[in-house]
């Protein structure tokens, strides 16, 4: 037990930077627990588990900012359940090359993604019949994503709200993290009866994520968003890197074996 406390400041950074950003913790907590040697499965299970905790952390401080938009955020995160069952059932079966490989992607896109989204056009628009037809199946899709690299689903959902509805970010960040509790509670079930958490890993996690999403819901109203953008940036592309020279050289080992 004492060899993974560990675990509570690892979900307490991970809460902080994932309230900030609206992309769950999850972004942060999966890329350690693979370098730990964790297999992708357990990652991702432990993993929702503080991208739960978070969602309700940052939930509640975000409410007390009425950042939040409740009528969109309530359909999007229920629309993502399906999608979690099959994300959950899907990474059963997944290679932990094929994984870290995978995982590697998504990381470079909410690399990406969180470097430019000042540049990202935040006009009003319209939400029409097309726009909603698409957020649905982004939804599905999300809650696939979460389910399966166990990262809540934000880094669809923060440029859906952003660039397809005209959201501003200060409030698709927090409504991003009120879906999170959707997509992360609908995984963490199918997950938890599948067998594939550890429920000591995973309460460590949560307990830090969850102070870590107060502080950081509270944070983003003051810290200079320029320099976040960077230090999260730079974790994830290294992150992304090691994923990628891991999968490579486990496949070289594989073949010269």
């Amino acid at each position: 037990m004492m060899d993974q406390l560990w675990l509570i400041p690892l979900g307490f950074v991970a809460g902080i930077l994932g309230s900030m950003i609206g992309l769950g913790g999850g972004i942060i907590v999966v890329p350690v627990l693979t370098f730990f040697g964790f297999p992708p499965t357990l990652a991702a299970s432990n993993s929702l588990f503080a991208a739960f905790s978070n969602a309700i952390a940052s939930t509640f401080s975000y409410s007390r900012q009425k950042r939040i938009e409740y009528s969109l955020g309530l359909k999007l995160g229920l629309l993502t359940i399906p999608g979690t069952i099959l994300g959950a059932y899907f990474s059963s079966d997944v290679a932990p090359g094929i994984f870290k490989i995978l995982f590697g992607l998504v990381l470079v896109s909410s690399a990406i993604y969180i470097f430019l989204r000042k540049r990202i056009d935040t006009k009003e628009k319209t939400v029409n019949k097309q726009i909603m037809v698409f957020a649905i199946a982004a939804s599905f899709f999300a809650g696939i994503i979460s389910s399966f690299f166990g990262i809540g689903g934000g880094i669809i959902f923060v440029p859906l709200m952003v660039v397809g509805m005209g959201m501003a970010i200060k409030k698709a960040a927090p409504t991003s993290q009120f879906i999170l509790l959707f997509a992360s509670l609908s995984g963490i079930i199918v997950h938890s009866i599948l067998g594939h958490p550890d429920f000591l890993q995973a309460g460590f996690l949560a307990v830090g994520s969850f102070v870590g999403g107060l502080i950081g819901a509270r944070l983003s109203l003051e810290i200079r968003e320029r320099f976040l953008q960077i230090l999260v940036s730079v974790i994830i592309i290294v992150a992304a890197v090691k994923l990628f020279f891991d999968s490579i050289t486990e496949n070289m080992f594989l073949i010269g074996g």
